[in-house]
């Protein structure tokens, strides 16, 4: 988030203990330098949020970010106003699942969190909705000890988009990808799945004949609005699995982009999937492929070892994080195959949302 301002053909950058830059046609001196509206929005929303000393309190327009003989993950997700979130949604939740889904992709590579660069498009600069936003980022910043290090700050006269691109470190060559998994290895997943797909239909209407209570259309909803990343089981993803990613598209689809990444399939017992109880009410009147395809779970999926299993399930009970084996890897090169308890195939004609 540069100190950046431009004046028609002119513009220029400020930055602490330093002299105007200058270019363009209109010359300004360092003592009529007057903060821009970017610069105060910047520096009173975000400015309390650069804990790092890699940000330079925003100053700058570029940070450091020390690797410490790590390996850097970098990952990045944007959400967009009427595609990711909905624009009735408090800005808090927005902010916490900005950030939340970037740091889903950090724990399904085994890395921890080191810092995040934001960029916020917006079409008004209203109190009422960037304090409370900036304050779950902030929360959330300090909870996973991912603090923001830069970014920008844009207007737009079109739907809303919030861009954080995140950063985390693993030992060297040691990240772990969607490539490692083999034949023999169970499939793990945690937490339960298609919560927020349901979550969605609830706010949009789009649940048709579901009907739950108001416990439980708070927690489908709050699981589409807040995701809850699983970086607490970092370091045993790191430690015990072959390949792994997070459930963002839909369970069924982002299993066959493992098993495709790895060149091998899967067996999938359909009736092992983890259900919450309200998703698990819902199946008769949505259907189960809405549940594995419906996306925005944000939970591990990982391939384990059968003899590395008891570990990774053992840590995950210790971290407090619900675990469940779900098939196997197979030594073929074809979708997924799904099953039920019988045996039976489970055909499914939809596998993960697409945005196009």
């Amino acid at each position: 988030m540069p100190l950046k301002v431009h004046l028609g053909r002119a513009s220029f950058e400020a930055r602490k203990g330093s002299h105007l830059r200058m270019t363009g046609l209109v010359i300004v001196t360092q003592d009529q330098y007057r903060a821009s509206p970017e610069d105060s929005l910047i520096a009173r929303y975000f400015k309390p949020l650069a804990t790092d000393p890699g940000a330079f309190g925003l100053v700058d327009d570029a940070a450091v970010l020390s690797s410490a003989g790590d390996d850097i993950v970098i990952t990045t997700d944007a959400i967009v106003e009427g595609v990711h979130y909905l624009a009735s949604d408090p800005p808090d939740t927005i902010a916490r699942k900005a950030l939340r889904v970037n740091l889903s992709d950090l724990a399904a590579k085994g890395a921890t969190p080191a810092g995040f660069v934001l960029t916020l498009a917006l079409r008004a600069k209203e109190d009422s909705w960037l304090r409370p936003f900036a304050d779950a980022l902030g929360e959330d910043a300090k909870s996973f000890g991912c603090p923001l290090l830069g970014g920008d700050t844009v207007s737009t006269p079109g739907p809303q988009m919030i861009s954080i691109t995140a950063f985390g470190r693993v030992p060297k060559g040691r990240m772990v990808g969607r490539t490692g998994a083999r034949p023999g290895d169970r499939i793990l997943v945690t937490g339960t799945i298609g919560d927020a797909a349901l979550g969605l239909d609830l706010l949009t209407g789009g649940a048709g004949v579901l009907t739950v209570d108001q416990v439980a259309r708070d927690h489908l909803i709050n699981r589409y609005r807040v995701p809850l990343p699983r970086n607490a089981l970092a370091g045993t993803v790191l430690a015990h699995a072959s390949a792994a990613m997070d459930v963002s598209d839909g369970l069924a689809g982002d299993l066959a982009k493992l098993c495709a990444a790895s060149g091998v399939s899967a067996l999938v017992e359909a009736h092992r999937v983890p259900l919450s109880p309200p998703a698990a009410a819902a199946v008769s009147a949505v259907g189960f492929e809405k549940l594995v395809s419906g996306g925005d779970d944000y939970e591990i999926l990982c391939a384990v070892p059968q003899s590395r299993c008891a570990d990774f399930t053992r840590e995950a009970d210790l971290a407090g994080v619900p675990v469940t084996a779900i098939g196997t890897i197979i030594a073929v090169q074809q979708i997924p195959r799904w099953t039920d308890a019988e045996g039976r195939d489970v055909t499914l004609h939809r596998l993960s949302y697409s945005h196009f």
